[in-house]
């Protein structure tokens, strides 16, 4: 499925909460970087689950790497999966954000690098890889987005 027809499927108000949330720590953050916008850069990112996989996929996520992101600067936003076929059953969707594309760069370093994320990797695939193919987007707020977003 292509990156914009699974935007398309995601409902509007799914995003709703997870915007309003972004705005707070938007509004709160200190970030700025020239050209990326007061609110920092949001980092789209969707998961193609090898068959099968999705349910140990969403446990490493749950139990290990949402906690490993931001002990390393990387701040979770949200997390889906799409409710219909054919994608419901293995694919992850999520966001991110960074105070620039810089941090961005360098707190994924610092991630790949932790030697607690490569035992949990590991681990998690003793039986194989949970992951065919990770797509990823970086974004900056419209100045039309919903007011709150961005700084005055």
């Amino acid at each position: 499925m292509k990156r914009r027809t699974l935007l398309q499927s995601i409902p509007a108000v799914a995003l709703l909460s997870p915007v309003v949330w972004v705005a707070r720590v938007a509004n709160s953050s200190n970030s700025g970087e020239a050209g990326e916008g007061a609110a920092g850069v949001y980092e789209l990112r969707v998961y193609h689950a090898v068959p099968g996989r999705l349910g140990d996929l969403l446990a490493r996520f749950r139990d290990h790497t949402t906690k490993l992101f931001e002990r390393h600067g990387l701040e979770n936003v949200a997390y889906w999966t799409p409710m219909d076929d054919p994608d419901k059953d293995k694919t992850l969707i999520y966001i991110l954000r960074h105070p620039s594309r810089e941090a961005a760069a360098k707190n994924w370093k610092s991630f790949q690098d932790d030697p607690e994320w490569k035992a949990v990797k590991e681990k998690s695939e003793a039986n194989g890889p949970l992951v065919e193919k990770i797509d990823s987007t970086y974004m900056v707020l419209t100045d039309f987005s919903p007011q709150g977003l961005t700084r005055k």
